[in-house]
């Protein structure tokens, strides 16, 4: 099967999920939509942030594979903006390797974070498991609103408030807090929260827990709503 032109979008099902590829090298931006046509994705690619940015303004994407090390604007600096206006999954692919270069994307806003070099079959495989993640917990939800304590949590907005106070939460802390507060109650596994993104991801999950705790706990330090469930993961007391 033929490669899709860089920037063109391949003619797939409409059903299919669309993904945005992003990175300066050609080669490895030809070889993914390549890939990833193969695999059953719609693909549209480009070369830097400005041409991901003017490709997003007419299209709408079921996820972003985004390399870091772009020149001018970089995958980081790009995923920031994104975070400002959109939710859509964002995996970031890049040569870094290194333990604070994961926890800074993950930190970014990013679903998960892939080093250079890869296997191609584990792309698909997180890449799946970011869309569906994120296509999940919001299926169905139309304008459900979760409650626990004074906190109202609005599952379609993403909207945490205290009464009539909108509370402030970062597009990370957002994301935990659909998946704990979609599932009523039930407990919820690391792995469903932090993703793919190994003992990185696993010790930002920890991170944005004991943020939301100060957020939403009186004694943070003995939690009433966000609750640790040792072996398993986390579970959120809704009412």
């Amino acid at each position: 099967m033929s490669a899709t032109a860089p920037g063109s979008r391949c003619e797939l099902s409409d059903q299919a999920p669309h993904v945005l590829v992003v990175d300066d090298d050609r080669r490895v931006r030809e070889l993914l939509s390549r890939y990833l046509f193969e695999q059953g994705f719609r693909v549209t690619a480009a070369a830097n942030a400005a041409e991901a940015r003017a490709k997003a303004q007419s299209l709408v994407f079921d996820a972003m594979v985004l390399d870091v090390m772009m020149p001018g604007e970089s995958g980081f600096d790009y995923a920031r903006k994104v975070r400002e206006t959109s939710r859509v999954p964002i995996l970031m692919l890049t040569a870094r390797s290194n333990t604070n270069d994961r926890v800074t994307g993950l930190e970014i806003g990013a679903d998960d974070y892939l080093p250079k070099p890869f296997e191609p079959r584990e792309l698909i495989l997180r890449l799946n498991n970011i869309i569906n993640r994120n296509a999940g917990p919001r299926r169905d939800t139309g304008g459900e609103t979760v409650t626990f304590g004074p906190f109202s949590y609005r599952l379609d907005r993403g909207e945490l408030r205290r009464e009539d106070e909108m509370i402030r939460i970062t597009e990370r802390e957002r994301e935990i807090l659909t998946i704990l507060a979609a599932a009523g109650g039930a407990n919820v596994e690391r792995e469903a929260l932090a993703g793919n993104g190994g003992a990185a991801a696993e010790r930002t999950i920890d991170v944005q827990i004991n943020r939301l705790r100060r957020k939403t706990e009186v004694d943070p330090a003995n939690p009433l709503f966000l609750q640790t469930v040792r072996g398993v993961g986390y579970r959120l007391a809704v009412d």
